[in-house]
């Protein structure tokens, strides 16, 4: 999220807009925070102007941060908001700016309703969305759950934009020399963190398939576990999978993402829930073929047969889909539609939207 958050401040910059990130001193506590580390290893970007200030769980902080954006009287704030947690920081933060009288607030809504469900969601997200002025939902499954907290405000669909900004496409040669990996292997790739609502399970049993077994095949699963490995180390073991997989489990750089992408055949999403997937417009970027699971707006982004693959969450399915691909040997022809498809994903497409809705704010 914060590359995306970086690639949308340089398109606002594009357009001539002055732009200020105010990112985090801390976004977790470390005892709600599943992952390894919350800081990148990446550079700073040199080219934006990013104010590490808040912190997620500090109220006084809160009241100092809003207070100073409220001062800069900017036009337009916009909040990216993706769990309730975040709801009585970034509320608070709204509610101080919303002073100033001046200032638009948009939110681009990654989620309203979250996967995995909590007390106190609801509130917390109500808490935020009642001092928003209009919301950019990037799903219609998440334009729909919008209705539950506010049914009047401005709001607009507007497709997930392009992850482009991870480098330009290579070949697979150079892809898999990068990762270490043997040419003369298919594979299929897993990407990003791991969470139980992805479905990389579902994934691992459709690899037992025996006519994937047959084939030349494996699994690169690559990012950070967000939950216990046990589960899928004991599933592994029992399907006698292990050969089949490349397993990278770490948050995978920026500038080693290209690699990943470059070195599959096809993107494989599993997901069980889903409202969108930023995995989708990184394949896209690279004019890589996908597998989406038939779930939320992953299937609005990726038209079955034409791009990849739209299939239930089954893993029959999956590696019925899997074996399609390579027998019918359909790399080619997807990744050409890829291509065609994705100018409807532009950055400045989206950076319109936000501010044609802004300036629907009364």
């Amino acid at each position: 999220m914060s590359t995306f958050n970086e690639r949308m401040a340089r398109e606002f910059m594009a357009q001539g807009h002055e732009v200020v990130i105010w990112s985090f001193t801390l976004q977790y506590p470390g005892f709600l925070f599943p992952g390894k580390t919350q800081l990148s290893d990446d550079p700073r970007p040199t080219d934006l102007d990013i104010r590490v200030r808040v912190n997620s769980v500090n109220p006084f902080n809160w009241l100092k941060v809003g207070s100073e954006v409220r001062k800069a009287k900017p036009d337009l704030v916009v909040f990216r908001f993706w769990l309730p947690f975040m709801g009585p920081c970034f509320g608070t933060i709204a509610r101080q700016i919303r002073k100033n009288k001046h200032t638009r607030i948009v939110t681009v809504v990654d989620n309203a309703i979250p996967h995995e469900k909590r007390p106190g969601d609801r509130a917390f997200t109500k808490y935020f969305f009642a001092k928003v002025d209009a919301f950019i939902a990037m799903s219609r499954e998440v334009l729909h759950d919008l209705d539950v907290f506010d049914t009047q405000k401005p709001r607009k669909f507007i497709p997930h934009p392009l992850y482009d900004n991870y480098g330009q496409p290579k070949s697979r040669a150079e892809a898999l020399t990068n990762l270490g990996l043997d040419p003369e292997t298919r594979y299929l790739l897993f990407f990003g963190f791991v969470r139980e609502y992805k479905g990389l399970d579902l994934l691992l049993t459709a690899m037992s398939d025996e006519r994937i077994r047959k084939m030349n095949l494996k699994l690169i699963i690559a990012g950070e576990f967000y939950q216990n490995e046990d589960t899928y180390d004991a599933q592994i073991a029992e399907l006698g999978i292990a050969d089949q997989l490349v397993r990278r489990h770490e948050f995978i750089p920026n500038e080693a993402v290209g690699d990943y992408f470059c070195a599959a055949d096809m993107v494989v999403q599993p997901y069980k829930t889903a409202t969108n997937s930023g995995v989708t417009q990184i394949a896209y970027h690279y004019a890589i073929p996908m597998m989406v699971t038939n779930v939320g707006g992953l299937p609005e982004n990726v038209p079955d047969g034409k791009v990849g693959y739209v299939v239930e969450r089954d893993p029959a399915e999956i590696a019925e889909a899997i074996v399609k691909f390579y027998t019918e040997d359909k790399f080619e022809e997807f990744s050409r539609n890829t291509v065609a498809e994705r100018s409807k994903y532009s950055w400045e497409v989206f950076i319109n939207a936000i501010q044609e809705l802004a300036g629907q704010v009364k």
